[in-house]
């Protein structure tokens, strides 16, 4: 793991420590997997990640740490379409797009959903947070054929 990366699991676990968490083993094993995870992991592609190193680790452990990490708002979750919640780290938290055709998630910046924002605060009172759930639609291709 690169300094930096090592860094990012201190700073994560000194956060879960002043909470008044305690830091175990499973818990620096799935800090340390989500940040090595490349996407969108879901709990359980964190769960084999972790048991990988450590089989002892339950998969209900690491839905409780999940649990722990999005309260104190280190982590959340994104439901993608029909499968499994997917998680990631809140300061790169981002919505999302997904082809109900291909299945493509594409990354949408905060900024596509301002002026939807704007409107359901204003018209309805409504505050949406576009990230826990992805809008869905068909991307270029699958609007071509």
């Amino acid at each position: 793991m690169t300094g930096m990366a090592s860094y990012a699991v201190d700073d994560i676990l000194d956060r879960l420590r002043a909470a008044g968490g305690r830091i175990t083993s499973a818990r620096r094993a799935l800090v340390t997997a989500l940040l090595a995870h490349d996407g969108h992991p879901s709990a359980e592609a964190l769960a084999e990640a972790v048991q990988a190193r450590q089989p002892d680790v339950h998969q209900t452990t690491i839905y409780r740490i999940l649990d722990d990490l999005e309260r104190l708002g280190i982590v959340e979750h994104t439901h993608l379409g029909h499968g499994p919640a997917v998680y990631h780290l809140s300061e790169t938290a981002h919505p999302h797009v997904v082809c109900d055709r291909c299945g493509a998630v594409i990354q949408v910046d905060r900024k596509a959903f301002e002026s939807l924002a704007h409107t359901l605060l204003d018209d309805y009172d409504f505050v949406l947070q576009p990230g826990h759930f992805a809008v869905t639609g068909r991307c270029r291709t699958c609007v071509g054929e």
